[in-house]
């Protein structure tokens, strides 16, 4: 039970008074008793304003839900139900053109185009690993996964796998570092790339063990040891190639996360706290060796003018925080109330922020906190966040516009009106990007009532989902973000399939997205080689010329059953890959707060599933049933098949907790809630069930 203190009018649990007192604000010079009286009173002056914000979405949701259902037998017309949603303010009038005005933005956020990592803020490891990824060795990414053809997951050397890998890597650097009549294979003296190079300004300097080469703003180490197994046999003694990769990273308490209560925000927010002051560390176990994973320094480079210039040795972090749905009792407002965790974000990731601003300066060289706001619903909900951050800054004594806004364009409303979207924070914007898996369970989840949705794989296919992906790109250049801020686009999914990763995932900087997501450092180092092959700023100027390329027309063009009958067999697979993907991810969630895995789909592939996944995959049988495309006694049956199948994938961990044969526990219920209560979900989303399953969850295990 949590036991509270009172200050301002406020409950706080005493754990998370505790942990203010005692790590966060120590050396801020800000006192407990301001801190609480400035927080009370945000809470007082925004907490209705954010149930104002829920309850306008469930008005939305009530009257497009009577639309469909009024003219559920009339032929659907296009024109009449953009005029409706313009009735009913659900599209916003635009506004004339403008440019942002954000300031104070690091070169990884305005002007290096590169990899995006997001991860568990929670698991300290993962937070290092992806700190640390900047960096990527190019020769160990190649020769451990499918990149290269033959075993690579053997644990003895191989010298020919070892020789391909080297003969890829300078076959990248004959493409992208061009030497004047020879060939990096045959390049014996790196000291001669300066005068070498056909393009020598992508000659920076020289490094302790090697030399530093530089092209569309990304670095590529040429690491020299001729003592190396490696360098020995190489005619210039190169040993390795680093590569600039992970160039940002997003420390995420929403999504990835399983953070139900006090104790889980606390570890959240004392990890990004020692991320903040450079202290975060964590004892690694690996191949039977233990040691200290910290934070990775920086590096001195000597340039051609004989300037000692630094090279940066972390990924720029930001942090995301929960959407306006979600609330906390960790702090009781002064009617008991939980208060909205949203405020609760703001207020401790700046605060552990600042200790990066006043001291440590391991992250912000311009002074500036990135707060990524996901879930955000049209450009009222995006003023408000605006505003928070404002009171959040005022409270605490910092510069205004000190907290920079990465909108979260996953959205149905924020699509629709993403140009005021972006205007509503118009002096904070230093991201936005698409994500396809919440944007698809919402746009299901909305038009619930327009009629049965394809399978998914089609949904991928249909015009409306071009249209998100090119208007994200096209309004963010209209609006003045080439050079300023970051154009992003979705997570790769499959971390063992690097090779076709590498393949398809060249579409991104070519669609002019400055950085896309990607599930590891070791696919950011792979990604990265797309940046060196691609001027995303150059590319950004192309687009510009052309305008905003699709309408709200294609955006509207809702993928539903358009006469297509599929067979019996084709529907049941479809439902088993949901159920699977849900099952699988949920068992993890409620049992052991995992929030963020790889789970094998039905073809045995690994995919990384988190609550967007799930959203949508319980979001489509949802629909599915609504629409009597099947029945619940089947969803059943395919339900507990699948959680054997589930339950078998995972018998190789000993704290598993099966979900055969008797399918009564919480896990398993909360899957089917999913579904079959899906409907009934705010916008669809998975929080309310998942949430409430692992408190009850980690009550039983105290207990």
């Amino acid at each position: 039970m949590s036991s509270y203190v009172k200050r301002s009018g406020l409950k706080i649990d005493s754990r998370l008074n505790d942990f203010l007192g005692t790590e966060v604000l120590p050396d801020l010079n800000i006192s407990e008793k301001s801190f609480w009286k400035g927080f009370a009173k945000t809470v007082e002056v925004f907490g209705p304003r954010n149930r104002e914000l829920l309850e306008k979405r469930e008005l939305f949701q009530k009257q497009i839900d009577e639309w469909h259902i009024k003219r559920k037998d009339k032929t659907y017309n296009l024109n009449e139900y953009k005029t409706f949603l313009k009735q009913i303010n659900y599209i916003v009038p635009e506004g004339n053109d403008f440019q942002i005005s954000t300031s104070n933005i690091d070169p990884e956020i305005a002007s290096i185009p590169g990899p995006q990592l997001v991860v568990p803020i929670t698991n300290a490891r993962y937070a290092l690993n992806a700190v640390n990824a900047r960096w990527g060795s190019l020769y160990d990414v190649l020769y451990g996964t499918d990149m290269i053809e033959g075993d690579h997951q053997s644990k003895n050397f191989s010298k020919d796998r070892g020789n391909q890998v080297v003969a890829w890597a300078k076959e990248f650097l004959d493409e992208c570092f061009s030497l004047k009549d020879v060939s990096w294979q045959n390049i014996d003296d790196v000291d001669q790339v300066a005068d070498l190079l056909i393009n020598q300004s992508q000659y920076v300097g020289k490094l302790k063990n090697g030399i530093l080469l530089r092209k569309n703003n990304l670095h590529i180490k040429i690491i020299i040891d001729k003592e190396d197994v490696i360098g020995a046999d190489d005619p210039a003694g190169i040993a390795n190639i680093l590569v600039e990769s992970a160039i940002s990273v997003i420390m995420d308490c929403e999504d990835s996360v399983a953070t139900v209560d006090v104790e889980d925000k606390i570890l959240a927010y004392r990890n990004w706290l020692g991320l903040m002051k450079g202290t975060l560390t964590e004892v690694v176990v690996k191949d039977e060796q233990q040691f200290v994973r910290s934070m990775n320094n920086d590096e001195i480079c000597q340039t051609c003018d004989g300037v000692s210039q630094k090279i940066k040795g972390r990924s720029l972090m930001l942090v995301r925080n929960v959407g306006h749905l979600m609330t906390t009792n960790a702090i009781l407002d002064k009617c008991d109330r939980n208060i909205g965790e949203g405020i609760m974000d703001a207020y401790f990731t700046t605060l552990c922020s600042m200790h990066d601003l006043l001291n440590a300066r391991k992250n912000s060289d311009f002074g500036s906190i990135y707060v990524v706001k996901p879930k955000m619903h049209g450009p009222d909900e995006v003023k408000f966040t605006d505003e928070l951050f404002s009171d959040v800054e005022d409270v605490l004594r910092i510069s205004r516009n000190t907290i920079k806004i990465g909108i979260m364009d996953e959205e149905r409303r924020t699509s629709l009106n993403l140009k005021e979207c972006i205007r509503a924070a118009k002096a904070r914007v230093a991201f936005i990007n698409t994500g396809f898996l919440d944007r698809t369970g919402d746009e299901i989840h909305t038009s619930m009532e327009m009629g049965p949705f394809l399978p998914k794989a089609l949904i991928k296919t249909e015009p409306w989902i071009e249209a998100y992906e090119n208007r994200n790109v096209d309004i963010g250049l209209k609006c003045g973000l080439r050079g300023k801020a970051q154009i992003g686009k979705g997570m790769w999914a499959a971390p063992d399939q690097m090779k076709k990763m590498f393949i398809e995932k060249k579409s991104h900087p070519e669609s002019g997205a400055s950085c896309a997501w990607v599930p590891s450092p070791t696919a950011a180092t792979i990604h990265a080689l797309h940046y060196h092959k691609t001027s995303v700023l150059d590319r950004q100027l192309e687009i510009e010329t052309k305008g905003v390329r699709n309408s709200i027309d294609e955006l509207l063009d809702t993928p539903v059953f358009k006469g297509h009958n599929w067979s019996e067999s084709e529907l049941t697979k479809e439902i088993e890959n949901n159920a699977q993907g849900i099952l699988g991810y949920v068992v993890r969630w409620v049992n052991s707060g995992v929030g963020c895995s790889k789970v094998p789909d039905i073809d045995n592939i690994g995919l990384m599933e988190d609550r967007a996944t799930c959203r949508i995959s319980s979001q489509h049988i949802t629909n599915w049933l609504h629409h009597g495309i099947v029945d619940k006694e089947k969803v059943m049956g395919i339900m507990e098949k699948m959680a054997v199948i589930v339950d078998n994938q995972n018998r190789g961990d000993s704290n598993y907790k099966p979900m055969a044969p008797t399918f009564s526990g919480l896990a398993f219920s909360a899957a089917c809630d999913l579904i079959f209560n899906g409907k009934f979900q705010p916008s669809g989303y998975t929080e309310p069930i998942l949430h409430s399953n692992r408190v009850k969850m980690k009550s039983k295990i105290i207990s």
